[in-house]
């Protein structure tokens, strides 16, 4: 069943709708399981881990094994900051983000469908997956990318699994439109965020951590938001296993320069006004309208939660700081939550003590011109024994 996250109108799951037919606000996947935890026990550690809670069927599962990406616990920046800190590191998906995890529940679905053609919009990351994905599938890409705002990385995987690729002059938002348009006329079956069983997959994120921890909650999970379906995707995950005296609070953290969600958050309002030209040196989170902003503010709200924003700078020396000191290489827009924890923490938001979950959510590799411009040029030097000891050793330059 699917269900509107809004007027809570009920529909069948194997109708092909992505908005409410009657309000039309977004549409959320509603699984129907009664589990005993213990089942998980033993299982190959995959998103499909979860099988039994996910709203598919499980013959026409399309995998790459996502899921199970490291949890790694932060002892040297966790000490720095006076909290307990884990970092969920989501770049260790096969393609190099999250969006693998929920890559295989919705092209699982689109093979359920019987659809041929699979399409979306992306900032760079969501087309190198579906790119991967159908390709695992054996289905038609298309995939709509902003021109001359994707990173090369990204792209490269894209062309490469066999997407066939369009640079659209104008921003995500603009493509997304585009794309959701030619989805509504029933030519491609979208596999943008906007699809509630790509959540369903995102929400593994949620499962993993609190299992990690001994089915216990963090304090707080904080993750970067653009389009906004991960936050409530992660939010969804937990409670679906938590009792509600046992939740973390839900933190998102936006770029200055693309902060929709921020917004409407210090006006403690559900209403979301777009950023019209959204600009920031995290193109994953370059994005002015995301589709899943009522999703969003309510796993932030109900988690007594919080957003916050932070600039390219803090971004950059996040991304930086997390690479040198505990040797996560992420992608500028991954680094906004390590970024806004420091902010957070130096803020009084964030309580000395505190159990904090951060998930970064795409690999350095995703974007090696940014990485490769924070760094200084290599030393040039001859092949030379006596040369390379005294720099080396003694310190001399050449």
């Amino acid at each position: 069943m699917i269900r509107c996250v809004s007027c809570k109108e009920e529909y069948d799951d194997d109708q092909i709708i992505y908005t409410c037919p009657k309000c039309g606000n977004i549409l959320e996947a509603v699984p129907d399981f009664d589990v005993d935890k213990s089942i998980f026990d033993g299982r190959r550690q995959t998103v499909w881990k979860y099988k039994e809670c996910i709203p598919v069927d499980e013959s026409k599962i399309v995998s790459l094994d996502e899921g199970g990406t490291p949890f790694v616990h932060c002892n040297k920046l966790g000490d720095e900051l006076g909290i307990d800190l884990y970092v969920k590191v989501e770049g260790s998906n096969p393609t190099g983000s999250f969006k693998d995890r929920g890559m295989t529940v919705g092209m699982t679905k689109a093979m359920e469908l019987g659809v041929n053609t699979v399409g979306c919009a992306s900032t760079g990351n969501t087309s190198a997956s579906l790119a991967a994905y159908a390709a695992r599938g054996g289905l038609r890409c298309v995939v709509f990318l902003p021109s001359g705002k994707v990173a090369l990385g990204k792209l490269a995987q894209a062309m490469f699994h066999g997407a066939e690729v369009f640079s659209v002059d104008g921003n995500f938002d603009e493509a997304l439109e585009a794309m959701t348009q030619l989805a509504l006329e029933k030519h491609l079956y979208l596999l943008n965020s906007i699809n509630p069983f790509r959540l369903e997959g995102q929400k593994t994120i949620g499962y993993e951590i609190v299992h990690d921890l001994g089915w216990q909650s963090p304090d707080r999970i904080m993750l970067p938001v653009g389009n906004a379906g991960n936050i409530s995707a992660i939010w969804k995950g937990v409670t679906e296993f938590k009792e509600a005296d046992d939740l973390p609070m839900m933190t998102g953290i936006q770029a200055e320069g693309a902060s929709p969600i921020y917004n409407s958050f210090k006006k403690k309002s559900m209403d979301m006004t777009p950023v019209e030209n959204p600009e920031t040196v995290a193109t994953a989170i370059r994005i002015g309208a995301p589709v899943s902003s009522i999703k969003a503010l309510h796993a932030i709200y109900d988690s007594d939660g919080y957003c916050e924003t932070v600039s390219d700078d803090e971004i950059l020396d996040a991304q930086k700081y997390l690479a040198r000191t505990e040797g996560i290489g992420v992608e500028p827009a991954s680094a906004a939550s390590i970024a806004g924890l420091r902010k957070l923490v130096d803020g009084g938001v964030v309580d000395k003590g505190e159990r904090v979950v951060c998930v970064v959510t795409g690999h350095v590799l995703k974007d090696p011109d940014t990485a490769i411009k924070a760094c200084v040029e290599p030393t040039q030097i001859a092949a030379d024994v006596d040369k390379l000891r005294d720099i080396i050793v003694n310190g001399k330059k050449e």
